[in-house]
């Protein structure tokens, strides 16, 4: 009956790591994103909302399902989950100590912008490319 308890609190301790490392592999897939369009031309179908979904969580406050999911694990693993989300957690006491919900706002603009200046680039040179091969 130990055995049993314990492993399934270790099912839910390896389900909220595994939750937690989705999630930062979400958050670069939403800031660096945009780099896959120079493999796959396509890859903005994917991009473009999990984009807009990353700038709507910094603009609004919203705390990303994926932290929601991460707690539940860590609450039936017998661990306390955390009351902010995945980036207040984690990575902004490490990176930005104090941050308010003025440079939240602040890092959604930054995170759009630089997006945004990463697809232009990639619309401008796909632009030219296409110039070039045309037939006369």
């Amino acid at each position: 009956m130990v055995k049993t308890v314990l492993g399934i609190v270790m099912i839910y301790r390896i389900a909220a790591e595994l939750v937690l490392v989705s999630h930062l592999a979400f958050i670069v897939y939403v800031t660096l994103g945009a780099f896959l369009n120079l493999r796959w031309r396509r890859a903005w179908m994917l991009h473009i909302p999990a984009l807009a979904w990353g700038v709507l969580v910094e603009f609004l406050g919203y705390v990303c399902p994926l932290t929601t999911l991460e707690n539940f694990f860590r609450v039936a693993a017998g661990e306390q989950g955390y009351e902010t989300g995945f980036i207040d957690h984690f990575l902004t006491t490490l990176i930005y100590p104090g941050l308010s919900p003025s440079l939240h706002i602040l890092l959604g603009i930054a995170l759009a912008a630089f997006n945004v200046a990463i697809y232009i680039y990639l619309f401008r040179k796909d632009a030219f490319a296409g110039r070039k091969h045309r037939k006369r």
